[in-house]
């Protein structure tokens, strides 16, 4: 079966505002959601806090395919939340689009959530077992019911009480008619930043969200946080002591757009650092020029050429045109599928002995279709370099490499993976490498505040249910 061009697929991005002038919180959501679309393109949704109550829009599609002019028009409020998501299930269930809205007796409370928790089904059925009756098949909608079932006169303690119960990866914006939460996990395993709006306080998974509709980066919310935002400011909490600073190294290798910083650190920079180190620890000296695969190996290709002193071409053109619901056509053409994604530039790779810099291989589909795409366009030799090491273990906390007969380098040597693919040579950036290229600024963390469970097996939270993943 044809994946897509990449075989990674973040599960959500999220986006919240309190204090938006004029009533304009949806609006500004809009473009907000529409720079985090990269996160996920099958659903989205807004919740609008006004004077009197919540209100609730969601759809399946892209936020400009969900969001017209009339419903944001109508959508008018001070403070709102959004989401936009990546379905596995792609017959995309309207109970599982996010935001989730959920109506007490006493009080409203919305939320979304970027990230999976690890002992979802167990919380699940503990829940279950008390009487809860779940009304989808997200994770993220065990939060509710464990809120509601603290027994603090505080809102803001029950949601600590219930936040310390979770386990896994969860950036939460929480929204009510007295203040927005924005919550980090433990590990702080997904971004989460904090931006000013003039007198408005903007929450984003990326800060590439910020540029868009011109706020400037705040700060960031830290693991183990939960950030109140009401009409007397902003108000920093803890939930847990027990944290252990592990951001997602996939977020610099591929999720992140290449704008944004994460940490302090820009994710274009890092990316043509992780290239750079890539030429030193694997060159092609005989090489005649450096060519990504679009788009996110980009950036580690320039770095690559310049540390070689090679010339980087544009070898391979990614159509952009392609329909985002595209349905597999027949056998034969599933064959040359490839091709209707990326075209190769002949007269520039013809009689050539090419370096193809990409950010990853996951499943390795694609990655042979491309090696075979630039032969029939006459390469003469083709080395595959990745710049991130070999993905080994499947990933529990949002991307969808959750089982290990996905991953060509599970039980692989390079040179079998080499052998799969068909290139002339293949290596893969070493992980200290990748972590010495991101440079993050926590030197007394394990792997400098990185997650590289996905490389070397080492997970930075408990795995609950570890069977019903793999």
């Amino acid at each position: 079966m044809l994946t897509e061009i990449k075989g990674l697929n973040e599960e959500c991005g999220v986006f919240g505002i309190w204090g938006a002038e004029k009533e304009q919180a949806a609006s500004i959501s809009y473009y907000g959601l529409h720079s985090l679309q990269h996160r996920g393109q099958q659903s989205t949704g807004l919740v609008v806090k006004n004077d009197q109550e919540l209100v609730q829009h969601r759809g399946l599609g892209l936020v400009s395919e969900v969001f017209s002019k009339d419903i944001l028009e109508n959508l008018r409020g001070t403070a709102a939340i959004g989401h936009v998501r990546y379905i596995n299930d792609l017959r995309g269930q309207i109970a599982d689009v996010q935001p989730f809205l959920f109506n007490f007796e006493d009080s409203g409370l919305a939320m979304c959530h970027n990230g999976k928790l690890v002992n979802a089904k167990q919380l699940r059925r503990s829940l279950e077992e008390k009487g809860s009756i779940l009304q989808t098949s997200s994770d993220s909608e065990v939060l509710a019911h464990l809120i509601k079932r603290q027994k603090s006169d505080s809102q803001v303690l029950n949601i600590k009480n219930a936040l310390a119960q979770l386990k896994g990866a969860f950036a939460y914006i929480l929204l009510t008619q007295n203040e927005m939460i924005a919550a980090l996990d433990p590990n702080g395993l997904r971004p989460l930043s904090i931006g000013r709006l003039g007198s408005a306080f903007v929450v984003a998974s990326e800060t590439c969200a910020f540029d868009t509709i011109g706020a400037k980066f705040f700060q960031d919310v830290n693991p183990g946080e939960m950030v109140i935002f009401n009409d007397q400011g902003m108000t920093v909490e803890r939930y847990t002591e027990n944290t252990s600073r592990a951001i997602c190294s996939f977020e610099f290798i591929y999720l992140a757009r290449p704008d944004s910083d994460i940490s302090g650190v820009n994710i274009h920079i890092a990316r043509k650092n992780m290239g750079k180190r890539l030429a030193a620890e694997s060159p092609v000296p005989e090489a005649d020029l450096v060519i990504a695969v679009p788009d996110s190996g980009i950036s580690a290709a320039a770095g690559y050429a310049e540390a070689m002193q090679k010339p980087y071409e544009l070898g391979l053109i990614k159509n952009r045109y392609i329909a985002r619901t595209f349905i597999q056509p027949s056998q034969e053409l599933r064959e040359i599928g490839v091709k209707m994604k990326l075209s190769v530039v002949e007269r520039v790779v013809c009689g050539k002995k090419v370096v193809v810099v990409d950010d990853s291989i996951v499943r390795g589909t694609t990655t042979k279709r491309i090696v075979q795409i630039l032969r029939e366009a006459g390469a003469a030799e083709i080395h595959v370099r990745v710049s991130s090491p070999v993905i080994r273990y499947p990933c529990f906390y949002g991307i969808d490499m959750q089982n290990t007969d996905e991953l060509i380098g599970y039980g692989r040597s390079i040179e079998e993976v080499r052998q799969i693919i068909e290139a002339d040579s293949l290596d893969f950036l070493s992980i200290e490498g990748l972590v010495e290229s991101i440079n993050l600024p926590y030197y007394d963390e394990k792997y400098s505040g990185l997650c590289v469970a996905y490389f070397n097996g080492d997970y930075p939270t408990e795995l609950v249910d570890y069977s019903d993943f793999v």
